[in-house]
């Protein structure tokens, strides 16, 4: 018999059998059971409801990753209204175009964000205003607490369907505006199954938020974590002494960050020369996505922290997840092989078609060496994007009709392994020689004075293009990196042929990234090109 998918399951499952277990640790140190939980968000969709939020309509959240994230996101989607998330490092400007955009008709935005709502409440279609902390914000907001009290637990759930809208995620916009990213109660729910199984998430795991939740829904954990009956830890931000004492004092099995992340709690590690405890009573297994981390950092997870490493990639078009690096038949345990193997993006997660294909759509052989665009199809790939057909039909049917495509060049091994080598936009042509930013950035990252770096193209009287480093050093001090720009030059001469060689190198304080740990590359070509009259390094 057919039973439609929906988000709403999860957290029915939690709490029908795991409703006095812990479910989460909030940032405030109070504690909620899955009973308390599911009451909370009960009353967040009674008190919508009662200010007339229906089925269909769009609530944004602006919120950290605390309890109040979680509570908002299931009693919105209990009354099949769109679950909206916001990205908390935005600006005004982006708040008024998304919540307009969206058409968006209620928002709960933290205390600490609130500012950057009000100075455009009056721009946008928006007239319901919940806030955590009404004396902390200026304005005329409604309390959280206060409404979810008042309007007790009632509401009446409506009829859904698995194929209705239920969550809008807006990409950061770094080349233009956020597109709204359309996902519907099935796709969210396979891609939290798909998850859950390939990230192992179990009912006994403590899972420490350290990925924001805003991000694709935390890339599904705020379903399949709740839906295993697992335990939230919550966070306000991403602090390297917070997250080892959160991993230590909370018992934490499971997180998930960006190789930012895991460069922030390398640092830390060595400049307490290792005397730092890195567990609780559980092993630990990290996620990490958004570049291939460097093999330098996951020697340092896996050999110095005893955390398992697994390295995912996707998009938020994709879900965001598409395929897994762990693959374990590939690498003996404990072998140094697993680290080139955990540098790849990996193989496709289960029911997702992932393919390398070249401008005339065909897959490229298994050499490792042959470059193409990942192209991407599976049940956890968005519907849509909000108002924008024509950039949904553009983002499905470039080389490969129906599937998604990625943007980013990449080889296949003759496992089937996918390894990104570049951004389309990203790569270097140098004389005619490709040039792969990744291969540079991965080497310099070996040199102990480089903390982290980001290569892009920069104009080249000579070459056209040429590879410049920018470089946060370890020292923490761009005027005093503790390494010359001649030695990195001589490092990564020293391991690479000689066109690959970085050219240029500056030293900065940090890298331009979004809210998710990526560096904004396009930010740091701009910059670069700004006198020339074509940027050649878009690509």
């Amino acid at each position: 018999m057919h039973k439609p998918l929906l988000t709403t399951d999860f957290l029915d499952r939690a709490r029908e059998y795991y409703g006095d277990k812990e479910a989460i640790v909030a940032t405030t140190g109070e504690r909620f059971t899955y009973d308390e939980f599911g009451e909370r968000a009960d009353g967040f969709s009674a008190a919508m409801a009662a200010r007339g939020i229906e089925k269909g309509d769009r609530v944004a959240v602006l919120d950290p990753n605390t309890h109040y994230q979680l509570e908002a996101a299931y009693g919105t989607m209990q009354l099949g209204a769109v679950h909206t998330p916001l990205n908390y490092r935005l600006v005004p400007d982006d708040f008024e175009y998304i919540l307009s955009d969206a058409e968006v008709d209620a928002v709960y935005a933290d205390y600490e964000y609130a500012d950057k709502i009000e100075p455009i409440r009056d721009e946008v279609p928006t007239d319901i205003f919940v806030t955590n902390d009404t004396d902390a914000v200026d304005g005329d907001w409604e309390s959280f607490d206060d409404i979810i009290e008042e309007a007790g637990t009632d509401y009446e759930r409506p009829e859904m369907d698995e194929d209705d809208l239920i969550t809008i995620n807006y990409t950061s916009g770094t080349t233009g505006d956020p597109k709204g990213v359309c996902r519907t109660h099935r796709t969210e729910t396979l891609h939290a199954y798909i998850v859950a199984l390939h990230q192992e998430i179990s009912d006994d795991d403590v899972y420490l938020w350290t990925l924001p939740m805003f991000h694709v829904n935390g890339w599904g954990h705020i379903f399949s974590v709740t839906g295993m009956g697992a335990k939230h830890v919550c966070t306000r931000g991403v602090d390297a002494e917070g997250i080892f004492d959160a991993v230590r004092t909370e018992d934490v099995s499971y997180l998930c960050g960006a190789p930012t992340v895991l460069n922030i709690l390398a640092d830390r590690y060595a400049a307490h020369d290792g005397e730092i405890e890195t567990t609780g009573a559980n092993d630990v297994r990290i996620a990490t996505a958004g570049s291939a981390p460097p093999e330098a950092v996951i020697r340092t997870v896996e050999d110095d922290f005893g955390w398992y490493l697994k390295h995912v990639y996707g998009a938020t078009e994709t879900g965001p997840l598409v395929t897994t690096s762990d693959a374990r038949r590939f690498f003996e345990d404990g072998s140094n092989a697993r680290f080139s193997v955990k540098k790849r993006q990996g193989i496709g997660y289960l029911g997702t078609d992932v393919r390398v294909v070249d401008e005339d759509g065909n897959d490229v052989p298994h050499d490792d060496e042959t470059l193409g665009e990942v192209v991407v199809r599976g049940n956890q790939v968005m519907d849509r994007y909000w108002n924008k057909p024509e950039q949904t039909e553009e983002a499905f049917s470039d080389r490969v009709e129906g599937y998604y495509h990625m943007g980013d060049l990449a080889t296949v091994d003759e496992d089937g392994m996918v390894a990104i080598r570049d951004r389309k936009k990203d790569i270097i042509i140098s004389g005619g020689e490709n040039i792969s930013s990744i291969e540079l950035e991965d080497t310099l990252y070996e040199h102990d004075a480089v903390s982290d770096v980001a290569v892009i193209p920069a104009p080249s009287d000579e070459w056209g293009e040429t590879p410049k480093a920018f470089v946060v050093p370890n020292s923490g001090d761009p005027d005093n990196p503790g390494v010359t720009a001649e030695d990195l030059r001589t490092f990564t001469r020293e391991q690479l042929a000689t066109y690959k060689v970085v050219r240029r190198v500056e030293f900065v304080e940090e890298l331009p990234t979004t809210a998710t740990g990526k560096v904004q590359k396009y930010e740091l070509r701009e910059q670069e090109w700004e006198d020339e009259d074509e940027m050649v390094g878009q690509g």
